[in-house]
C-alpha cells in the first residue's frame, strides 16, 4: 500500500512536489504521474487534468493501481468575497460540494436531493451534492500556519464546471452553499476517496478572489507554491502520528 496519492489538475501545480521526490520515476501513460519517496514515505504524484471528469478518472485509476491510504487534492482556488480569504492564503476543505449538479427551473435552482438523485449511498445516509470530509489530522493541518507563517482557513469548497467570473455569480454560489472557495476538481476527487474508504484532504492556495475576472490581479505562482509547501510539511507530520 502506498501511503499517499497527491492529485492536481496540471503539472505546474505539482512542480515542488515532483522535485522533492527521492528515487523519482516518471510515468507518462495513461496519466502523467511520478512515484518516489518523501523522507521515506512512498508517494504517487499525479497531474490528472482539469475538471471533474479528469479528476474522477485520475483518482479512480491511481487508487486502483496504488491502493493509497490517503488522497490529497491540491492546486489553486478562487476565494469568494466575504470569505475572509486573501490571495496567498491556504484553504482546507471541511466539505466538498458539487455546485453544478441539479436543475434550473422557473422557480430557481434545485439540487440533486430535490431531483431524487443520489451520488452515493453510504451506511444509512444518501450523499447528494455535499461530500463530507473527515479531517482526522486537523491538529497537524492547523500547525502548518505557524510553520509556514501563513494563514490557514477551513470551510466548504464548491466544485464547478463553469467557474464564477463575475462578482454576482460568486455571490450567488457562495450564498447558496455557504462556501469559501471554488475549484473545478475537488468534489470529484473527494467522492472517489469516499467510495474507496480512504482518507481525503484538500489543500489549495488562493490565487484570486471571485470577482469581475481580471487575471492581472491573480497570483497563481504563490498559490500553488503555498499549497505544495503545506503538503511537504504535512505528510511527515501525518506519517509520524499514523
Amino acid at each position: 500500500m502506498t501511503p499517499a496519492l497527491i492529485l492536481a489538475a496540471v503539472p505546474e501545480e505539482l512542480n515542488l512536489l515532483f522535485s522533492a521526490l527521492e528515487e523519482r520515476i516518471d510515468h507518462s501513460a495513461p496519466l502523467h504521474h511520478s512515484t518516489g519517496f518523501l523522507q521515506g514515505i512512498p508517494l504517487v504524484v499525479c497531474a490528472g487534468g482539469a475538471g471533474k471528469v479528469n479528476a474522477a478518472i485520475a483518482a479512480t485509476s491511481m487508487i486502483e493501481r496504488f491502493n493509497p491510504k490517503l488522497l490529497i487534492n491540491t492546486g489553486s482556488a478562487g476565494a469568494y468575497q466575504g470569505s475572509g480569504l486573501e490571495t496567498g492564503d491556504i484553504a482546507v476543505a471541511d466539505e466538498e460540494i458539487f455546485g453544478d449538479e441539479g436543475v434550473i427551473t422557473s422557480s430557481g435552482w434545485l439540487d440533486l436531493e430535490a431531483m431524487g438523485l443520489v451520488l452515493l449511498k453510504r451506511h444509512d445516509s444518501a450523499i447528494c451534492n455535499r461530500i463530507p470530509i473527515d479531517l482526522r489530522h486537523m491538529q497537524e493541518i492547523m500547525a502548518l500556519g505557524e510553520k509556514l507563517d501563513a494563514r490557514i482557513a477551513f470551510g466548504s469548497f464548491v466544485t464547478v464546471s463553469t467557474c464564477s467570473g463575475t462578482s454576482a455569480r460568486g455571490e450567488e454560489i457562495s450564498s447558496r452553499f455557504g462556501a469559501v472557495a471554488e475549484s473545478m476538481e475537488g468534489a470529484a476527487a473527494a467522492l472517489a476517496a469516499l467510495r474507496y474508504g480512504i482518507e481525503f484532504v484538500e489543500i489549495r492556495g488562493i490565487s484570486n478572489l471571485v470577482e469581475e475576472r481580471n487575471m492581472e490581479r491573480w497570483d497563481m505562482k504563490k498559490a500553488v507554491e503555498m499549497a505544495q509547501m503545506s503538503i511537504l510539511e504535512l505528510l511527515p507530520a501525518i506519517n509520524r502520528v499514523g
